[in-house]
């Protein structure tokens, strides 16, 4: 089943991954493990927002923006650190809030690396989470209603826009083992509510 961690093996993965190292000076397999944890926590986190109908318009809102219409998955090699950073902490203030900190700390410690370098692994990447989200919700004309759906399937819980989103991950050949791996690490039992790391981090919603 496709999951958000399969961008990892992509060619815009790739690049998000040697941008993020060159800018944080942290070794590729460190940043990779960061996203590996951070990934499926953020969409977690926007699942979360989504329960509420508010949460849902605004999220549909923000991925209804050309900002977000999946042109940054195929530029991604020439867009500026800054700009990624810029733009990824205003999308985790909103999408996080409270919750920013304690997931920067936990990933820190569990890697044992710096938090500020965890920080900025995590704001490189919202934009392109949100990219991702933006192009598969135009392919498949999701709605706010829809976008539960839709982030159950991207964090591979739930195989409704499977095909669309491989399409969507371009050249993704879903095969790495280590990366379903560490999405079971990270997610725990699928069958319990809030398990794994990923309901520690949400407060088990």
């Amino acid at each position: 089943m496709a999951s958000i961690l399969d961008l990892l093996n992509t060619q815009t993965g790739e690049q998000l991954i040697d941008k993020a190292s060159s800018n944080t000076s942290e070794d590729k397999d460190k940043v990779t493990s960061v996203l590996g944890m951070a990934l499926p926590l953020i969409l977690g986190a926007m699942k979360s927002n989504t329960k509420e109908p508010q949460g849902a318009e605004n999220l549909n809102q923000a991925l209804q923006s050309e900002k977000h219409n999946g042109d940054l998955l195929n530029n991604l090699e020439n867009k500026n650190s800054e700009d990624l950073t810029g733009e990824g902490g205003k999308i985790l203030n909103h999408v996080l809030g409270s919750k920013k900190g304690s997931i920067n700390k936990t990933i820190a410690a569990t890697l044992n690396i710096e938090e500020t370098t965890v920080s900025k692994i995590l704001e490189m990447a919202a934009p392109v989470v949100m990219g991702l989200l933006g192009k598969q919700k135009r392919k498949d004309k999701v709605g706010a209603s829809g976008l539960t759906g839709l982030l159950n399937s991207v964090l591979g819980s739930n195989a409704a826009h499977d095909q669309s989103l491989i399409e969507s991950m371009l050249d993704a050949d879903g095969d790495g083992n280590v990366i379903d791996d560490v999405a079971g690490m990270v997610l725990g039992n699928k069958g319990k509510k809030g398990g794994g790391l990923l309901g520690g981090m949400l407060g088990g919603k």
